[in-house]
């Protein structure tokens, strides 16, 4: 098969999120005419039914979807593995855990489809979650500059071929959407309209471990790919934006400035072993 756009999908025991996650894709707007859709769903060291749930979700005509499974662990190894498979011209990277809008994989697809190395990534609204402390946070979060402005890519971005072959392996490192976005200029990444839902994580200890392990994931780009931070476009949370943000949720402000105090905190040590914390 020749496929216009891939979509990689690294799943380590994601079965309760792998179902909603690919019946959101398959839900997507038709492709042009001729065009095919291949979606690897990169199973690694799963112990859950993840494989099985993957392999029973339907598939509709125009779209081609293997489960690979993966014995070693490890996100950045299973996206090696799904480079290695993937035949479309546009690379889609989608988090198990992320559901996509009908119009999204269809922009993406028209958008990368040039000669020239580009990024891009749609508009991301946070998923509705159980945990008071969780939506505190994300009602202030989303307020940010990162958010509004930019294109953050987490959970899901893409790139044509031209713009994967500026690096060969993924490297093990932990911000793998911060390596992929900052491999690109600020002039080359583009912000979709189209939208996909992307949970946070629930409860204050473990947004406290999610911001701790993002800080280590800047430190490390930063010290391993010096050169990619010249690609940072994030602009600064300045006084009078902050206190302006305050008066408009003082709550969420104030949860948000808790656990960003917590991240310093010797009170919540750092976990060796990463868990979505869901």
């Amino acid at each position: 098969m020749s496929a216009a756009l891939s979509v990689l999908i690294p799943a380590h025991n994601e079965a309760n999120y792998i179902g909603p996650c690919l019946s959101a894709l398959f839900a997507s707007d038709p492709l042009p005419d001729g065009d095919e859709v291949e979606v690897l769903v990169l199973a690694n060291a799963c112990s859950d039914e993840t494989a099985s749930i993957a392999r029973g979700v339907p598939v509709p005509k125009g779209w081609h979807c293997e489960v690979i499974e993966i014995p070693e662990g490890g996100k950045l190894n299973a996206l090696n593995h799904g480079d290695a498979r993937a035949k479309g011209n546009v690379l889609v990277y989608l988090d198990a855990d992320v559901e996509v809008a009908p119009d999204l994989i269809r922009q993406i697809r028209k958008t990368l489809d040039r000669s020239a190395p580009i990024y891009a990534s749609g508009t991301p609204l946070i998923a509705p979650s159980p945990s008071l402390i969780s939506r505190l946070y994300g009602r202030f979060w989303v307020r940010l500059p990162f958010f509004r402005s930019g294109v953050p890519g987490f959970g899901l971005f893409a790139m044509n071929r031209a713009g994967r072959e500026r690096w060969q392996s993924w490297p093990d490192i932990i911000a793998d959407d911060m390596f992929a976005r900052l491999s690109f200029a600020p002039t080359e990444r583009i912000r979709l309209a189209g939208k996909y839902s992307w949970p946070l994580v629930e409860g204050f200890r473990n947004l406290v471990r999610v911001r701790r392990r993002q800080n280590e994931g800047v430190a490390e780009l930063a010290q391993r790919f010096p050169h990619l931070l010249q690609n940072e476009d994030k602009s600064e949370l300045t006084i009078t934006e902050l206190l302006r943000l305050m008066r408009q949720d003082c709550l969420g402000f104030a949860v948000y400035a808790l656990l960003s105090l917590a991240v310093k905190s010797p009170l919540f040590p750092s976990s060796q072993r990463w868990t979505r914390g869901r």
